[in-house]
């Protein structure tokens, strides 16, 4: 097992792959590190994939070619299940994460850490990326309880056995950190990087990355707290919509019972002629089919083939698979 993986995502990045891998192997040879390059072309349009193929005969890379762009996502899960390094490290390919970083997040990995995350305190990006960045990071926070300043910084750090357990989609490669902690790798660290200005190109991803990227961030959200338990999710608001919907139906019906038989009043408003009837009503459907949701939930969690895919730290005694 080589002691290092690099996994690089990339989408029309031609102008940077050489200088970049010449790089990254002059940091590895200089610190003694064996590597291995992983990289990914995300369905490249330029000559991206003949810059790797050229690359390849002089270092050593693993390359992968996406038929369409799918996706930073997809790339990095791909990537993820291709690597054997006993650390490895996630980088961008338009020379923004310097190469430098790698020794110090490989020592910090080594330390005991499952994951480190880089910190671009300084950034070289405009305003319309920098203050969106800021507010996702701030919610991500605090629906997390994960204490990084950067969640969406490609320059990371990965232990090996917590990559294995990766499964990323959409747009929740900024949210790597959320699903580690949910697969119960909690020793998370941070470390500030370099951020550099970039050389070639342009930026790839628009302003709608930062609706896909909450979205995903209430789906993570939701999933590490009711995968395997739907009905508990589901069945606790059905039940409170349908205690607030008799509710309603009980005060409305004492208060017809008091206006006839105890107050003897012959002026009094039918029930229908309500709003809070009507809402009584609604109360009560919403809570049974929020309560039919749950149900189904618990039914597809049945008889998923993956209803019991825990993950085991270490075992003694079993054969390895």
């Amino acid at each position: 097992m080589v002691q290092v993986s690099v996994v690089i995502p990339l989408y029309n990045e031609e102008e940077s792959l050489p200088e970049l891998v010449n790089w990254i192997s002059r940091v590895m040879i200089e610190h003694g590190l064996s590597y291995e390059l992983v990289m990914i072309d995300d369905g490249s349009n330029d000559s991206s994939w003949e810059q790797i193929q050229k690359l390849s005969v002089d270092f050593p890379i693993k390359g992968l070619k996406f038929n369409r762009n799918y996706g930073k996502s997809a790339a990095l899960n791909v990537g993820f299940k291709h690597c054997d390094g006993e650390v490895v490290i996630t980088m961008d390919a338009d020379l923004q994460d310097s190469p430098d970083e790698i020794p110090a997040l490989y020592g910090m990995i080594k330390e005991g850490y499952h994951l480190v995350s880089g910190w671009k305190k300084t950034r070289h990006d405009p305003i319309s990326k920098t203050i969106p960045s800021k507010f996702f990071n701030r919610i991500t926070r605090i629906l997390s309880g994960i204490k990084l300043h950067d969640f969406n910084c490609g320059l990371k750090a990965y232990d090996h056995k917590l990559v294995k357990t990766l499964e990323v989609y959409g747009e929740m490669h900024r949210y790597i950190p959320v699903i580690a902690k949910r697969n119960g790798f909690t020793k998370i660290g941070e470390k500030i990087v370099e951020h550099r200005a970039r050389k070639y190109g342009t930026t790839k991803f628009g302003l709608e990355r930062f609706i896909n990227g909450f979205l995903d961030l209430i789906s993570i959200s939701f999933v590490s707290r009711y995968k395997k338990r739907p009905m508990h999710f589901f069945g606790t608001l059905g039940t409170l919509s349908f205690l607030v919907g008799f509710a309603f139906v009980g005060w409305i019906s004492w208060q017809k019972i008091h206006a006839i038989y105890i107050s003897k009043s012959n002026v009094y408003r039918d029930v229908v002629d309500q709003p809070l009837f009507f809402l009584a009503i609604a109360a009560i459907i919403i809570g049974v089919q929020l309560f039919l949701a749950g149900f189904l939930g618990e039914m597809m969690t049945m008889n998923s083939q993956n209803k019991n895919d825990y993950i085991l730290e270490d075992h003694i005694g079993l054969e390895k698979k």
